[in-house]
């Protein structure tokens, strides 16, 4: 894990000790460390930027450990976060990870390891350790966003001792290798790591491909004994075609093979989407007792996406055609984020406190660019010939500006154990958010606003038992105008919107510790909600949507070699207020898109004394709705994976079997159009081989 303040010794420690014990342990500054094999992790950094254990944390908190995504192959944020109860996919204009929480969007609420990364990509997870789920409002830690959660990627770090090569074959051409080679010299007090992935591949879909390159080196000092330095770099090169799927017909998606794309017949040089990111950072971390500590970590990031692209702006169903529309997109940002924060362990009136007092200050550039072209070609709405297009768009520019984003923050938590069986905990944030428009095209103007906001959680946790948690919680965030994306005339003038989050609930712990299951009751409730629709570039006022849910969980090291991770998720996602009209409907009333009402996954692995082991998964997702106005619905569907593997000596071989029996069905949509809904991949096969030496 991080380089970082550990307050519990053992997961041991964590759930026996007696929870009115006021002596402190000692403050740990620990380096990374090679995980267990574990489906279950008792600790996680996200929810309170400490490592406590998840009994302690008055909120869900999903964590997809490195062992599971090993074994189910995962090497991207989407296969990652279908694991995750309670998210709904987009398709992120075909150019970036984009999800929903409970009903919310996330598309800016991606971070690593606690620093904001709402740069618009496609992220590889070679380098990835774990990815954490916070789920509901998280502005108290986090600063603007958060409604329904957000995701925390938890970098490998130096501090062990490893040398890892894997190679990938599978369906569709698909040729991907990594590499981790890690040394730890203790003598000197430094350590290294590097990791790194390539992969080139075609797809089902007719023609995608992708060229990705991956590159992640850390480094690791000891300054003194007290004292340790982490610096880590990152380059990430990503080129695809920019896919935004399928249209729809009387309220589905057209029936239409899942390889059928609607775009350019020339699209692997006129529809491309190339994304660069490269950025350095470091964490400072300082212990001036066994009970105070410091860390400062900065990240300087940049990021550069040519995108262009084609798709579906409208659909004629009586002429049965589907005309296209054209854009060009150029971002090109850069940006920093620094935090400071002290972390303190003390006694106060009898009960034992662990203080996080923190500072965070950042500024983001965004300059963005887009020319857009409508109805450049009409096509047959089930049988598309597909036109050859020009690269570039000759309408005047849509868009052109840069957006300055400066943020200005502190914030204090208290995680206080008030008796024996009683802990809370507590926290308050104020954000002051500056934005600055400029724009470049004649007859605009400039724009600017800022914004100021104190963001609250607050939690109690009732633990009779040392096996036993239960909660109650309230908190909230806040999203304003250009949360994301340079402010706009249509929405300079708009208030943030506001989230709050009331949630109950209880996290139980098995067979000494090596299981855990977690239920969650909520109601989250966002006002002043609005969106773009990409095809007219209309602002939609959504207006206030509440979701009511509830959230299981069991996950496990089993005994004699069975290991399982599981979810359920019931949403109740809808809009209870609003005055906007979607495809000729209101939307008041309407579900939340890409949000089904029903959720699950289960996947269970057994590992055998032969060096043998196998998995196998279900999925199951219920029908969801692509656009606001509730015309078009995504179907139910459930889908099976498999896995086998074998290791031998140093060599581990592993053969993964996805839409094990090779449904149709459409994995995720836009959110906001009913004519962009992306096709999920028939049965497919990944052979992996992994060599340790």
């Amino acid at each position: 894990m991080a380089v970082q303040q550990i307050f519990t010794s053992t997961h041991a420690q964590d759930t026996s000790s007696a929870a009115g014990d006021t002596t402190l342990p000692t403050v740990q500054v620990q380096g990374s460390r090679e995980l267990p094999p574990t489906y279950n992790p008792p600790t996680a950094t996200s929810a309170t930027k400490i490592e406590a254990p998840l009994r302690d944390i008055p909120q869900t908190v999903n964590v997809v450990p490195n062992q599971l995504l090993r074994d189910q192959n995962v090497t991207s944020m989407e296969k990652a976060l279908r694991l995750v109860p309670g998210v709904g996919l987009s398709h992120g204009d075909g150019q970036r990870d984009q999800v929903t929480i409970r009903g919310f969007t996330a598309i800016a609420d991606q971070f690593i390891d606690g620093l904001r990364d709402d740069a618009l990509y496609f992220r590889d997870l070679s380098n990835i350790e774990q990815v954490e789920v916070l789920k509901g409002p998280a502005s108290v830690l986090y600063g603007r966003g958060s409604s329904g959660g957000l995701i925390n990627r938890i970098t490998k770090k130096p501090g062990i001792d490893k040398s890892e090569i894997t190679a990938q074959v599978g369906s569709h051409d698909q040729r991907r290798g990594e590499f981790d080679v890690a040394r730890n010299l203790k003598d000197s007090g430094i350590a290294f790591r590097v990791t790194g992935a390539i992969e080139r591949a075609d797809s089902y879909r007719n023609n995608q491909f992708l060229d990705r390159e991956a590159f992640a080196p850390s480094l690791s000092f000891k300054l003194g004994t007290n004292t340790d330095l982490l610096l880590q770099a990152e380059y990430l090169s990503d080129r695809r075609v920019t896919d935004f799927g399928i249209p729809a017909y009387r309220g589905r998606p057209v029936d239409v093979s899942a390889s059928t794309y609607y775009g350019a017949r020339n699209a692997r040089d006129v529809d491309t989407s190339q994304s660069d990111v490269t950025a350095l950072g470091f964490t400072l971390t300082h212990r001036f007792s066994d009970t105070l500590s410091v860390r400062n970590a900065f990240r300087h990031y940049a990021y550069k996406l040519d995108r262009n692209n084609t798709l579906v702006g409208a659909v004629n169903e009586a002429a049965l055609t589907a005309s296209l529309n054209r854009s060009n997109v150029r971002r090109d940002e850069e940006g920093y984020f620094n935090q400071t924060e002290l972390t303190q362990k003390t006694t106060l009136g009898g009960m034992a406190h662990q203080f996080l007092y923190g500072i965070e200050v950042g500024k983001q550039d965004k300059d963005q660019f887009f020319r857009t072209q409508n109805n450049i070609a009409t096509v047959s709405l089930f049988n598309p010939v597909l036109p050859v297009l020009p690269l570039t768009v000759t309408a005047a520019p849509s868009t052109d500006n840069l957006g300055i984003m400066t943020t200005s923050s502190a914030y204090v938590q208290d995680l206080v154990t008030l008796s024996k069986e009683w802990k809370a905990l507590a926290g308050l944030r104020y954000d002051r958010f500056e934005q600055e428009t400029q724009e470049r095209r004649v007859g605009q103007r400039n724009l600017a606003r800022t914004d100021t906001a104190w963001s609250p959680r607050v939690g109690l946790v009732y633990q009779p038992r040392s096996n036993q948690s239960y909660y109650a919680a309230f908190s909230k965030s806040f999203q304003p105008s250009g949360e994301a994306f340079p402010l706009a005339s249509n929405n300079a003038e708009i208030a943030p919107e506001e989230t709050t989050n009331k949630e109950i609930g209880g996290k139980f712990d098995f067979l000494d510790g090596m299981a855990s299951a977690s239920a969650s009751v909520f109601r989250l409730e966002r006002t002043n909600i609005k969106a773009t629709d990409p095809a007219t570039n209309r602002l939609i006022p959504i207006g206030v949507q509440r979701t009511d849910g509830l959230e299981l969980t069991f996950t496990g090291d089993l005994s004699h070699g069975w290991q399982v991770y599981s979810g359920y998720a019931y949403l109740d996602a809808k809009v209870t207020s609003s005055i906007a009209r979607d495809a000729g409907q209101p939307v008041q009333g309407k579900r939340a898109t890409l949000t089904p009402r029903h959720s699950a996954n289960l996947w269970v692995t057994k590992a055998f004394d032969d060096g043998y082991r196998a998995g196998a998964g279900i999925n199951y997702v219920a029908d969801r709705f692509a656009n606001p106005g509730n015309t078009v619905t995504l179907p139910v569907y459930t889908t099976v994976d498999a896995m086998i593997g074998y290791r031998l000596a140093k060599l581990d071989l592993q053969l993964n079997v996805n839409n094990l029996f090779d449904r149709k069905y459409i994995i995720s949509g836009h959110g906001t159009s009913p004519l962009l809904n992306l096709p999920g991949a028939p049965r497919n096969v990944q052979v992996t081989a992994r060599y340790n030496f």
